[in-house]
């Protein structure tokens, strides 16, 4: 750790630029009697989700009424509607918005009966009321806590309900009038759908296991173990901040929320041995994407995939486990090829914790361990989230300077629910494209036309699937991103004969890696603000660092044997052949194997990665002859690794 202090002193961090691609600048800290309300609005709305999830089940429709009612409370009185607007105490017109919150979600609650009699047919002019008023609220909440772009998006999808009688082609549609809309839209239909049912069980549960993991300080000892780990090796701290991506994704679904978090350490530690700004942004704002797609808790899209498609989700993760391994395994090496070109070493092994000092701390990732033993062991994912928590409670308590007393742990709860707040609005808002998507039918013309292009090539329809799928993740959370292109997408693709876990992940590991595909690449924006550093540069070489995820979804199509489905020793053929072939890419695309790859080389080299990767008997000949065979010439031609000579710090 004291070489991250002493990173973070000869390196300013400018992490007010990246707050603007997190949105966190528009928070207020409120004072007083006010400050206090919120935190115990913020205590109860974590505890009582943790019991209904537990202990008191109730109606789903009326918990998730409530769930976005008291949701909206919170990002009122957290998130200004303008920067540097009252950030101090809560103004009249938002006291307003609250209580319209309140009032929307008590609505429901009083009248659920009659809601649920009349769904999709009748409507009362309370309905309509209410609903236009919860939507609008709801628009609201999403621009202060996520910007423009969903809401944005999701305005555009309520004004194609009104001017599809208008429009030309697959865009037409008979139309809704205004009562039947918002009175649809305002029902589990549309916002209290299945995006808000999973951000009222999930995505709370496990932001909550996230935020006590934080405060036992098992976060902070996933990254000191990270630096006393690889540390001290060539390019060590890059290395860092990729094994610090991967174990950090663990607590944090959120590309730009893991670059905020540590790009803060990573980044200066990178600058202090010689990685460029670009170089070291790119690297943080890949390591932190991949988060999204690291068993056992990836990001939000994932619980959600869970509910759209039905598979468990311990299915889901455990097909994520080769995928995430490739993408890590090509992140590590390219900073390892980087270090060796350069000739940059590690940190002084002086400065850091020595290993066995850190492992007498492991016991720091026992709920980690809970939470996955749980699952395996058949307990539901809401079960298993509960003893996690309180596995990190209990863990806190074997360390007499980080244990958990009840301030802290009150503290863990309030954090818990104000970072909830964004996801309930972002859910809920996606909810609403969800259903006029359902309502219109665009999605089954979407699929008519996919089946249309399959016609001509299943890999042209895969593509254009891939196209939709980052669009739609540039400037918008990964959550809304896939839950729309999972509406969309989806069912045109597994009706070309895709399987459902295909279909899913492939377009869930798109919507992920958009946050670092230009042009609207946040976290590699974030981290480009963090190091100081060109935005367009650092996205490009994210890009280059990624390259392999842009890839492997397609090789999964080919194969599911990357999704972990099939016999066991097929899945170890594919993963060793895909490792090579991984290895040989980043070789390529760094340009140096065993010495500097001329161009012809590289190009050679960049085919035999495909072929590696690509799961076929006849490919995997040809991409291990063409990769051993330039192997061999450049070991011949330069010598031993050239990196080898560089010594390691004392």
């Amino acid at each position: 750790m004291a070489a991250a202090q002493k990173a973070n002193d000869d390196e300013k961090v400018d992490l007010a630029a990246a707050d603007n691609y997190e949105f966190t600048g528009y928070r207020r800290h409120l004072q007083g009697w006010q400050g206090l309300l919120l935190f115990w609005i913020c205590v109860a709305f974590t505890v009582f989700h943790l019991l209904i999830l537990n202990v008191f089940p109730i109606d789903s429709i009326l918990f998730r009424a409530i769930h976005v009612g008291w949701g909206g409370v919170i990002a009122f009185a957290v998130y200004a509607p303008l920067r540097g607007r009252t950030l101090n105490s809560i103004p009249l017109y938002d006291w307003l918005f609250i209580l319209l919150s309140v009032a929307c979600a008590g609505y429901v609650a009083y009248f659920i009966d009659e809601l649920q009699f009349r769904a999709g047919a009748l409507y009362e002019p309370g309905d309509v009321v209410a609903g236009a008023i919860g939507t609008l609220l709801i628009l609201e909440m999403t621009r202060r806590t996520a910007g423009l772009a969903l809401p944005i998006i999701a305005g555009l999808f309520i004004l194609y309900c009104f001017v599809g009688p208008w429009l030309p082609g697959m865009l037409y549609h008979k139309g809704y009038d205004f009562g039947f809309f918002f009175s649809y839209i305002y029902s589990d239909q549309g916002i209290f759908g299945v995006t808000t049912q999973v951000s009222s069980t999930y995505i709370v549960l496990f932001i909550t296991f996230g935020a006590f993991l934080t405060a036992s300080k098992a976060g902070d000892y996933m990254n000191d173990l990270a630096v006393s780990l690889v540390g001290w090796a060539r390019g060590g701290p890059a290395k860092v901040a990729v094994l610090s991506g991967i174990l950090f994704g663990t607590i944090s679904g959120s590309a730009v929320g893991n670059v905020v978090a540590s790009g803060m350490i990573t980044i200066p530690m990178m600058r202090r041995v010689g990685y460029d700004r670009s170089t070291a942004g790119a690297i943080e704002a890949t390591s932190s994407t991949g988060g999204q797609i690291t068993p056992p808790v990836m990001g939000a899209g994932a619980f959600l995939m869970a509910e759209i498609t039905g598979i468990p989700y311990t299915d889901i993760a455990l097909a994520a486990v080769i995928p995430c391994l490739l993408f890590y395994l090509a992140c590590y090496v390219h900073c390892d090829l980087h270090a060796v070109k350069h000739g940059l070493r590690g940190l002084p092994r002086n400065e850091l914790t020595p290993i066995s000092k850190m492992l007498r701390k492991a016991y720091l990732l026992a709920p980690i361990f809970v939470l996955i033993g749980s699952l395996l062991m058949g307990y539901s994912e809401f079960r298993s989230g509960t003893l996690g928590i309180l596995s990190a409670l209990i863990v806190s308590w074997l360390h007499r300077d980080h244990r958990m007393g009840p301030r802290a742990t009150l503290a863990a709860l309030e954090t818990a629910a104000r970072e909830t707040a964004q996801l309930v609005a972002i859910c809920a808002c996606a909810g609403i494209i969800v259903g006029v998507i359902a309502l219109t039918g665009v999605g089954g013309r979407f699929s008519h036309l996919i089946l249309g292009i399959a016609g001509e090539s299943q890999v042209l329809a895969m593509f254009f699937a891939m196209l939709i799928s980052l669009i739609l993740g540039m400037g918008m959370p990964t959550t809304a991103a896939y839950a729309v292109a999972a509406s969309v997408v989806a069912p045109g693709l597994i009706r070309i004969g895709v399987e459902p876990i295909v279909a899913h992940m492939f377009i869930f590991y798109y919507a992920v890696i958009s946050s670092i595909t230009p042009p609207v690449a946040l976290a590699s924006f974030a981290a480009a603000a963090i190091a100081q550093a060109d935005q367009w540069r650092t996205s490009m070489i994210a890009v280059k660092l990624g390259l392999a995820t842009f890839i492997v979804p397609f090789m999964f199509f080919v194969s599911p044997l990357l999704l972990a489905q099939g016999d066991l020793l097929g899945i170890l053929y594919v993963f060793a052949t895909a490792s090579a072939g991984v290895f040989f890419l980043a070789c390529s695309t760094e340009g140096w194997l065993n010495g500097p790859l001329v161009w012809p080389l590289r190009i050679l080299l960049f085919g035999g990665a495909i072929c590696l990767i690509t799961p076929e008997t006849i490919t995997d000949i040809i991409g291990v002859t063409i990769g051993s065979g330039i192997w061999i010439f450049q070991r011949l031609r330069h010598g031993a690794d050239p990196g080898a000579k560089i010594p390691s710090p004392a």
